[in-house]
């Protein structure tokens, strides 16, 4: 209905052109906002105050003159201006049951498709695997992968690219401990990557034999030396193994077949740098091969380098990214590459996207974006960390998530069997985790609170797996399929009115998610959703009551509000339950 709108005001704005009210060059950026008082209407613009001053009118005379530029319809009810010359528009009943009807039909509550397809690839989660992975790499996975959800649904390929570190010069350190344990030992010591780095990092403080043994094994890796490429290889894939376990139990679609390892692009690095110097953009200082970008300058005005190789030949993460984006656009045939890391890396993207551009290793028209996250905090203000005061391992988390939930559920129900609670707080521990993380702005640190993530009133996993579970039990108690009414939408009652009007923004919220690349809108529209439906089913009895028309209404209203949950959990990576 937005869009519909939105088009409705455009042709208002070209027949005002026409008629010289407006000057032909006047391309207005049209904003609708949802008033938060439905007693506005259920739209409103502000446009008339936008275009009153090129236009030289008093913005209410020329919100007049808007109204009624506007071509016939069967959208709008009713418009009203109001204050200095804000519009509001009501849209009619049967536009309202016409879009729910939609929504009740389609496989996927009513998103619709992108206008235009597109390939979009999407860098997240890229640990680094010379440890297992820990709480800082939560946000990236999550949000990554919620974000794919989204984009696949509206009809984009999307290709995800797990941009894993498995390269440089730490990686002489633990392949050099790797050489002084036998089979049996090393097997054991590698079942927990981070004691195993520990020691590794250990032995490179203390002894100096073992640092040049370290050294020497950089070298002999990066030289292709079959043994140590052995040795890698094996680390490698424990670490990897490490890595799924703990996106199979997040429920984070990546697999092994995702992974592009900064490794991967070894055999370009050289080629990146001699192109670079193919098109007269390198300067040599202090025998490091740098690009200065004027587009990046320090607090003296002086031009920031982009270091493509170190004084001794090895290369950087930037040298890595750059080759990595001729691949996403030459090899993968990316029309956008996004990017979820942390927000601390935005100069290093924005300067890796703008040298890209500026060497041609990306076309004008790809579209190249680094989505930024804040930190996950401790109640103390600062980052997450164990009890210990050590960097919090992510498997450690979900097992804790699980055990408190277990204990929650156990006390909540008692009537569900051993195995079944085993299950309910499986999927309650770890959605919390996730939605507390998902229903933040993306952008913002948050702090990591037990109590508040589990809790069943708020916006919380617990509460809308809970709102789901109730919706679905009226099916069970009618006894009736929910995909298999036929009657139609009857909207009397104002709390019917008011969830009919949450239930058709689903659309409109999934794609300023994919816009945005912000999961916390869709978030706070399901607890929304969750909410509107509480108020309906308080005061509009569903199986009461003699009127058959209302009551299959109520049903059928009921039906759309599970399906809207279920999707919108589904594209958060959330599952749901049939009862907790």
């Amino acid at each position: 209905m937005k869009e519909q709108l939105e088009s409705l005001l455009a042709a208002a704005v070209a027949t005002l052109q026409q008629q010289a009210t407006l000057t032909a060059d006047v391309q207005p950026r049209i904003q609708l906002d949802r008033p938060r008082d439905k007693s506005h209407g259920d739209f409103a613009t502000n446009l008339a105050l936008m275009l009153a001053k090129p236009a030289k009118m008093n913005p209410r005379a020329l919100a007049e003159a808007i109204i009624a530029a506007l071509p016939e319809n069967n959208l709008v009810a009713k418009t009203e201006i109001a204050g200095p010359g804000f519009i509001n528009f009501t849209i009619s009943q049967q536009q309202l049951i016409d879009q729910l009807e939609h929504a009740y039909q389609d496989a996927h509550a009513g998103i619709q498709a992108a206008a235009q397809a597109k390939t979009v690839v999407i860098d997240y989660s890229s640990p680094n695997l010379a440890k297992e992975m820990h709480v800082g790499h939560l946000r990236s996975a999550i949000i990554g992968d919620a974000v794919a959800r989204v984009e696949e649904l509206l009809g984009h390929k999307v290709v995800r690219q797990n941009h894993v570190g498995d390269w440089g010069t730490q990686f002489g350190m633990l392949l050099a401990h790797m050489e002084e344990l036998d089979n049996a030992d090393l097997d054991m010591e590698l079942s927990n990557l981070e004691t195993f780095y520990k020691a590794a990092k250990k032995r490179f403080d203390e002894s100096e034999a073992f640092a040049a043994r370290a050294r020497e094994l950089v070298v002999a890796l990066q030289s292709g030396e079959p043994k140590c490429r052995a040795l890698w290889q094996q680390f490698i894939d424990v670490s990897l193994s490490h890595c799924q376990e703990v996106y199979d139990r997040l429920g984070v679609k990546l697999t092994r077949a995702d992974v592009m390892a900064e490794s991967a692009y070894n055999d370009d690095l050289a080629q990146v740098v001699a192109d670079l110097k193919a098109q007269g953009l390198l300067v040599e200082d202090q025998g490091a091969q740098c690009v200065f970008l004027d587009e990046f300058k320090n607090k003296d005005g002086e031009s920031l380098p982009v270091i493509v190789q170190k004084s001794g030949g090895g290369y950087l993460y930037a040298t890595t990214d750059l080759a990595a984006v001729r691949y996403r656009q030459n090899v993968l045939k990316g029309d956008h590459l996004m990017y979820f890391v942390d927000q601390r890396q935005g100069l290093h993207f924005q300067q890796i996207f703008t040298l890209a551009r500026k060497a041609g290793f990306a076309r004008e028209d790809l579209q190249m974006d680094h989505y930024g996250f804040g930190t996950v905090m401790g109640k103390d203000g600062r980052p997450y960390k164990s009890r210990d005061g050590g960097v919090t391992k992510l498997a450690d988390l979900l097992d804790e998530a699980e055990k408190r939930a277990l204990e929650l559920v156990q006390q909540k129900n008692t009537q569900l069997s051993a195995d079944e609670q085993a299950h309910v707080a499986k999927v309650v521990g770890i959605s919390s985790v996730k939605y507390a993380d998902l229903s933040k702005n993306r952008t913002s640190d948050y702090i990591f609170d037990w109590d508040t993530m589990l809790s069943f009133e708020g916006n919380t996993a617990p509460y809308l797996l809970y709102a789901y579970t109730r919706v679905n039990s009226v099916f069970g108690k009618a006894g009736v399929d929910p995909s298999s009414i036929t009657a139609p939408f009857i909207l009397n009652d104002e709390r019917e009115i008011a969830l009919a009007n949450v239930l058709v923004r689903f659309n409109e919220v999934v794609h300023t998610v994919a816009d945005k690349a912000m999961p916390h809108f869709l978030c706070g529209y399901l607890y929304d959703v969750a909410g509107a439906f509480s108020s309906f089913y308080e005061a509009c009895p569903i199986l009461q009551g003699d009127d058959q028309d209302v009551r299959q209404s109520r049903l059928k209203l009921a039906a759309l509000t599970a399906k809207t949950l279920r999707q919108g959990l589904e594209l958060l990576g959330i599952p749901t339950l049939e009862k907790m």
